[in-house]
């Protein structure tokens, strides 16, 4: 039995994935298999060659980096046969929140540190590489660097052909920022397929005079999963599009977006008593230029103010990048379950691109759903603009907007230009705001919808302040909240209370205005990450 035993282990430490002159020096091998992977456990201790490391790693194999230790590089991720993942991770991964829990800057101690060389990113997937994991890892600029483009790059975002793309990455529990002081253009760049980023935190993206963004993608088909992140930046926190695609007719499609937390901090603000005395470009929240069938759940999308642009927190605007992408769109996204909430305006929604001579007039934005969602603290006044829910200009074309929520100081909503087709605004509860629903040189209510949406299904909305005269019948004009019924108005409760004259009105026999029950269990945790 003894001499069996001493056999068979002489024979497995012969085997070729056990040799550690296989590995580079300084770097060693476990024998025990990773808890994340099918393969090698390869320890990279601080000093070692990372880059060494990530080129001789087999799929499945799993590179453990020492938490607390910095890799300086710009390091490139090799493409290897296989469909297994590589996983990158940190030693003191126990230490981080289990999976489906989101990372913070506090857990900074426990992840080791990819520090930027100077020049370009510190991680990037070009050249068709696939199949990496990263966990429980801290992604920072070069610390003498004015400006860095991306921090992370996946894809070059100039590939030509889908074949080249990198596909199958998952970025988990990653610590990905700047500095207070850098300018930062993207945390992540997205161009690929099939990419995930979930659980971790991007944070101090920002620049002077420029768009910057947390997440951008613009030459990836997708799918892309975007799921259970803070996400920071001054422009843009999640865009999609907003560059030229250089892979000919390419969407960016089926994206999901859930469970986030948008925000931009008030010390970007100058209006705010907090504010740190830079200008950054702050722009808006999220915002679709070239995408298609996007599913937007169950996230809490906050401070959204006036400065290069006018405070709208989210934007559906199709842009063909002046006549270069004759084939963008947005449509087919669906905008459920969120809450927006401390913002200038809440949603543009454009027709055609009214940047583009070449095609203008050419309707690019189809179908799109905004249903049970909350727009809280929607104001002009406060965060300097117009205090407008519900944009619609250009012509857009099937837009539902059904059992949400309002409060605002502006406008229910506001048309102009083309008029939009296939309007369904049903079984909404609304402030009229100063302005209601209103259109460019038009009365307001019945008037703006002959004008601009002349095949509009507008019924069972409540207005509340609204004149009944003005509006199409069918709808209801509470005098004030008190008249709605809501649980608790002033403590934020907006469900309807059993007594409430509203509840089962909708057209559906539901409630009228947004379940707030179903959109507090989509984004419970969304802003603490679970």
């Amino acid at each position: 039995m003894r001499m069996a035993f001493a056999a068979l282990l002489i024979f497995v430490l012969r085997l070729p994935f056990l040799d550690h002159r296989m590995l580079p020096a300084g770097i060693l091998m476990s024998q025990t298999k990773s808890p994340i992977g099918t393969g090698r456990t390869i320890n990279v201790p601080s000093g070692a060659d990372f880059q060494a490391a990530l080129n001789a790693a087999n799929p499945g194999d799993t590179l453990v980096l020492q938490s607390g230790s910095a890799y300086v590089g710009n390091f490139k991720l090799p493409n290897k046969s296989g469909d297994s993942y590589i996983t990158v991770t940190a030693s003191a991964l126990i230490s981080l929140p289990p999976e489906g829990q989101r990372v913070s800057p506090a857990h900074s101690p426990y992840m080791p540190k990819l520090v930027a060389a100077p020049g370009d990113a510190v991680l990037i997937a070009a050249d068709s590489t696939h199949h990496y994991h990263f966990v429980g890892i801290e992604c920072t600029p070069a610390p003498a660097a004015e400006m860095t483009y991306d921090i992370v790059k996946v894809g070059l975002g100039t590939e030509r052909e889908v074949s080249t793309l990198p596909h199958d990455i998952i970025f988990d529990r990653v610590y990905i920022h700047g500095s207070p002081e850098q300018q930062v253009r993207r945390g992540i760049s997205l161009n690929g397929i099939s990419i995930t980023v979930e659980n971790s935190y991007i944070s101090d993206i920002k620049g002077r005079g420029q768009d910057t963004q947390a997440i951008e993608g613009w030459n990836g088909p997708g799918p892309f999963k975007i799921l259970n992140n803070y996400l920071e930046a001054a422009g843009e926190n999640v865009m999609f599009g907003g560059a030229k695609a250089s892979i000919p007719n390419l969407v960016p499609s089926d994206i999901e977006v859930r469970h986030n937390y948008l925000s931009k901090p008030l010390s970007w603000r100058k209006e705010d008593p907090s504010y740190a005395g830079v200008p950054w470009t702050v722009k808006n929240l999220f915002e679709l230029k070239n995408a298609q069938r996007v599913t937007v759940d169950g996230n809490v999308m906050e401070h959204s103010w006036t400065m290069a642009q006018t405070g709208f927190a989210v934007l559906f605007t199709p842009r063909a990048e002046e006549g270069r992408m004759p084939w963008a769109v947005v449509q087919d996204v669906s905008f459920t379950h969120n809450l927006i909430r401390h913002a200038a305006s809440a949603f543009t929604i454009l027709g055609v691109d009214d940047t583009d001579k070449t095609t203008k007039g050419v309707v690019r934005l189809h179908r799109v759903l905004i249903r049970n969602n909350l727009l809280a603290d929607v104001s002009g006044t406060t965060w300097t603009g117009h205090g407008e829910l519900f944009g619609l200009y250009g012509g857009p074309d099937e837009i539902t907007i059904d059992h949400n929520t309002g409060f605002e100081d502006g406008f229910v909503a506001l048309a102009d230009g083309k008029p939009t087709t296939n309007l369904r605004f049903t079984n909404n509860i609304t402030l009229r705001g100063r302005f209601g629903f209103a259109g460019s040189s038009t009365p307001e209510g019945s008037k703006v919808l002959e004008k601009f949406f002349p095949d509009a299904v507008f019924s069972n909305n409540a207005i509340i302040g609204g004149n009944p005269s003005s509006y199409p019948p069918g709808n209801f004009f509470p005098a004030s909240p008190s008249d709605v019924g809501f649980v608790d108005y002033r403590e934020g409760k907006y469900q309807l209370a059993p007594s409430s004259r509203y509840r089962k009105a909708s057209t559906d026999g539901k409630d009228l205005g947004a379940d707030i029950r179903a959109l507090d269990a989509a984004a419970a945790g969304a802003v603490g990450g679970r």
